[in-house]
């Protein structure tokens, strides 16, 4: 390589230097004034704590082990955070910003403040606010944008039929994930653990969808049934409440946690359940336990003091155990292979379910107490309600539970086909309103190649309706009519054939205070067409098997049964309780109070059996 030549006194050059005076920054106008750093500079941290919900990704990801997250008891330990806060130790940071990158709220963030100066080693060990390091706000630095954020925002698509073909369909919509959308969606997850408070269950959420991203469905399905009996039904019907409060959901779509649960169950084959799970109880405990309903809480407290050692025998009223699920989720949501799946293994770890067997009829309380040490009851809310309103006791207005009980048992066979309207009114706004309005949609369609189907509810618009989104999306998608913000005043019937129904426009439906109380616009009507009517305003539990001397002991408020933590009834110390007789409807929190009150249960009968 060529280089230029150099005069021989081009280093004399630098000799004027000598004479001038040097430049000295004194190291007060360093510290009291600052050059301001470039827009992007990589400073001290600020954490805004009203954002922050302690999910601690920032210490995950510090590849310095330069942030600690530390508990304050200030902090309320609420659903959706934890009541920790992210610490910094300036001694090992590096300044890298990936702490900013992957913060799932945005609440951590870097100023360009870049000064500071002490003797106190302490002083380096920082907690950031929103004051900054001095207690100075300073303006913002290094902001994390679209390419260096490290969080994958939008959830995995799902396979779904199409509307075409899901409104002549009962087969089941939903396709589920494959091994690679699994895995996907699984990488997403952070691992906060944030998610499982809410569960009513308290599932391993974390570790299971931690298996499925390292590809251990085996480890998997051991992680689901540690807290959850019930995964192939949980994976397709649960309220998913765990999803609402997915830290990737404060910016983005949260977690597929309930599709995850899914992909597990549906991918270990069952006969390997017993190799996998390695169940087999060592020591049988001499008592027997009597349980009262074959729902998902006592299923779930089946499960669970089968694993203990119990004899358990279930009885159920209907001819399948499942409780409401079995006889009214739909199957293109719920086929009956699912329930079948985690009805199956329950009963091979020798639990006995007697079908065909109303407690209080067949058998009474007295004679089931007579067997067996204690009793547990979980007959949930199975009597359907109408409104008290002119013309509903006509013979062609139903309640919710036994229209979907008729369409449920003809699709499967096992019944005559119910009534099919030509054009139908659906009162109510929740999931069994959606199941109703489009379980008879399909069958319309199936009929008469064409459907009319009017679901009309109180609430005013689709974000107050208590529906799932998912629900009323596909429900438009197959053609339910929606009217949002009717409330019924009476079912029109002349010569005794009913011809609609009398609805007035509803301005509100609860009061300043939260509570229930609507208001109605007495001058707004419309009336809606239909040819009969399904009324889906709540279930009611039927405790006519409860002997009335039982009843004077226990406590029941509005329609619920009042237990200890542990499903144990007030008053009657021998008799335990769960589902929806306990809490409401809801299948994870059915499956929750069955494992409670097996511990309770447990409990109760080592006590007993040591104070002989």
């Amino acid at each position: 390589m060529n280089t230029p030549e150099k005069s021989f006194f081009a280093p004399a050059r630098a000799w004027k230097y000598l004479t001038k005076k040097p430049v000295t920054v004194p190291m007060e106008d360093i510290l009291i004034t600052p050059r301001e750093a470039s827009d992007r500079y990589r400073g001290f941290h600020i954490n805004d704590w009203e954002k922050c919900i302690g999910c601690g990704t920032c210490s995950k990801i510090c590849p310095t082990d330069a942030i600690t997250m530390i508990e304050f008891e200030e902090l309320p330990d609420v659903e959706g955070s934890k009541p920790e806060r992210p610490s910094i130790d300036y001694g090992r940071c590096s300044f890298c910003g990936l702490c900013v990158d992957i913060c799932t709220t945005g609440s951590l963030q870097m100023t360009k403040e870049y000064l500071h100066i002490s003797k106190d080693p302490n002083t380096f060990f920082f907690i950031p606010t929103e004051e900054g390091i001095h207690g100075i706000k300073k303006p913002l630095g290094y902001v994390r944008d679209e390419d260096s954020d490290l969080l994958d925002l939008e959830r995995e698509e799902m396979e779904i039929d199409p509307p075409e073909i899901r409104k002549t369909s009962f087969i089941e919509m939903v396709k589920g994930f494959s091994k690679e959308q699994a895995v996907r969606e699984a990488s997403r997850c952070v691992g906060c653990s944030i998610c499982e408070k809410t569960c009513p269950a308290h599932m391993n959420i974390a570790d299971y969808i931690k298996d499925i991203y390292d590809d251990d469905l085996q480890t998997g399905l051991k992680d689901l049934y540690k807290t959850n009996p019930l995964p192939a039904v949980c994976g397709r019907m649960c309220t998913h409440k765990c999803e609402t409060v997915c830290t990737i959901g404060h910016r983005g779509e949260p977690i597929a946690i309930r599709w995850l649960k899914r992909y597990i169950v549906d991918n270990v084959p069952q006969d390997k359940y017993p190799e996998i799970l390695d169940q087999e109880v060592i020591k049988k405990a001499n008592a027997k336990v009597a349980i009262v309903g074959a729902g998902p809480a006592g299923l779930s407290a089946a499960y669970f003091l089968s694993l203990m050692g119990y004899e358990i025998t279930v009885y159920e009223e209907k001819n399948r155990p499942g409780g409401v699920l079995n006889y009214g989720g739909p199957s293109y949501r719920l086929p009956d292979t699912a329930f079948e799946q985690d009805v199956n293994y329950i009963k091979s770890l020798g639990v006995k379910i007697i079908t065909n067997t109303k407690v209080g009829k067949d058998i009474t309380l007295e004679e089931l107490k007579a067997k067996n040490d204690v009793i547990f009851v979980s007959t949930g809310f199975n009597k359907g309600r109408k409104l008290p309103i002119e013309g509903s006791d006509h013979e062609k207005v139903f309640d919710s539970l036994t229209i979907l009980e008729e369409m449920k048992n003809y699709v499967r066979g096992e019944g005559p086909k119910p009534y099919i309207p030509k054009s139908l009114v659906v009162i109510g706004g929740g999931n069994v309103a959606m199941d109703v309005a489009r379980s008879m949609l399909r069958l319309q369609n199936l009929e008469y190649k064409k459907s009319e189907v009017h679901v009309l509810s109180l609430e005013r618009n689709f974000d107050e309706m208590p529906a799932d989104e998912d629900e009323i999306v596909e429900g438009k998608e197959e053609g339910v009519i929606f009217h949002p913000g009717w409330g019924p005043v009476k079912v029109i019937v002349e010569n005794g054939e009913l011809k609609g129904v009398l609805f007035r426009k509803c301005l509100e439906v609860f009061d300043e205070n939260g509570r229930f109380n609507p208001k109605y616009d007495e001058s707004n009507t419309i009336t809606v067409n239909a040819d009969m009517v399904v009324m889906t305003v709540g279930q009611a539990p039927d405790y006519s098997y409860l002997p009335e001397e039982i009843q004077k002991n226990m406590k029941i408020e509005r329609g619920r049964i009042k237990t200890n933590e542990y499903g144990q009834v007030e008053g009657v110390p021998w008799l335990f309780a769960g589902g929806d007789i306990v809490h409401g409807p809801d299948i994870i929190h059915g499956v929750a109070d069955g494992h409670k009150a097996a511990q309770g249960i447990d409990q109760y009968i080592m006590d007993k059996q040591l104070s002989k």
